[in-house]
């Protein structure tokens, strides 16, 4: 019996994190300037163990930038979709830092954002300078990674 009582206690304490985990949401954007191939909100903080879910039409994508994730953390991409029945890319995010995505065919035009997973420390230094590299390609939307990036403390 004191076995069993053992058992429930760890799974409950490892259930936990599951039950307080957060679901988000991303908006793609593009109306008129300034509201033109954005990601809102532009930077997003969140808890370990949180998933985000990027809406919007079949025209974009969401994709993590390979420089821009903590160590150990999974690469994404995946379609954007507001059509019913179809499913839109989530990510669960499970390890703390700064993760910096763009959509893919827009990236030119500065379409980007930011996700913070807890504390962004581990890897902020080194995702704010591949910012800095990405944007100078930029056709329009430049200095937007950097004003997002400096809104992360």
């Amino acid at each position: 019996m004191q076995m069993i009582k053992k058992f429930i206690v760890l799974l409950l304490f490892f259930s936990i994190g599951n039950v307080f985990a957060k679901e988000h949401q991303v908006q793609m954007l593009n109306g008129s300037a300034p509201e033109m191939f954005v990601f809102e909100p532009a930077v997003l903080n969140i808890k370990k163990g949180d998933t985000v879910t990027w809406k919007g039409d079949a025209m974009h994508n969401s994709a993590s930038i390979k420089e821009m994730l903590p160590k150990g953390a999974k690469p994404w991409m995946g379609k954007l979709t507001n059509k019913a029945g179809e499913k839109s890319i989530s990510v669960k995010f499970d390890i703390e830092g700064l993760y910096g995505y763009n959509c893919t065919p827009h990236a030119m035009f500065g379409m980007v954002g930011v996700i913070v997973v807890g504390d962004p420390s581990s890897n902020s230094k080194v995702a704010k300078a591949t910012a800095k590299k990405i944007e100078k390609k930029f056709a329009a939307g430049k200095g937007r990674f950097s004003k997002y990036l400096s809104e992360v403390k």
